[in-house]
């Protein structure tokens, strides 16, 4: 039998997923982290990327995470906050593709500071969704 904790990822459109998991595995600065029962408690920040977590019957759920925080909680329970969460499957490639042109586009005018880190971050979030669904896809 798995040992299992409560694991909720919440985006801002609303909950993608609350239930029991034997392992989350999230992208972070310095590579991928991974947390399962019994982890410390700890809060961390997510990076955009590929998030997956093993449910209680084995299986692996993948989904494509914006930047969020992330918290371990005393009692064992993990919650993730992000902008954006979504299964690979309901990436929308088309208006994926030309968010990723928009930010390429924007990074070759001259920008401010911050404009110039939203764009990266649009650029980041654009591959990171076209990574996912064409892992989906194949």
């Amino acid at each position: 039998m798995a040992s299992l904790f409560n694991l909720k990822i919440i985006a801002c459109d609303g909950v993608f997923y609350d239930g029991p998991s034997e392992m989350l595995i999230y992208p972070a600065d310095d590579g991928e982290v991974a947390i399962m029962n019994h982890h410390e408690k700890m809060t961390g920040v997510v990076d955009i990327g590929e998030i997956r977590f093993k449910l209680e019957d084995g299986t692996w759920q993948h989904a494509i995470i914006s930047d969020g925080l992330l918290s371990v909680y005393p009692d064992g329970s993990v919650k993730v906050m992000a902008y954006s969460c979504e299964k690979p499957e309901d990436i929308d490639t088309f208006r994926a593709k030309e968010a990723l042109e928009r930010a390429q586009d924007e990074l070759q005018q001259k920008q401010s500071y911050i404009e110039h880190q939203i764009s990266i971050a649009n650029m980041a979030r654009a591959m990171a969704r076209l990574k996912g669904a064409s892992h989906h896809n194949n």
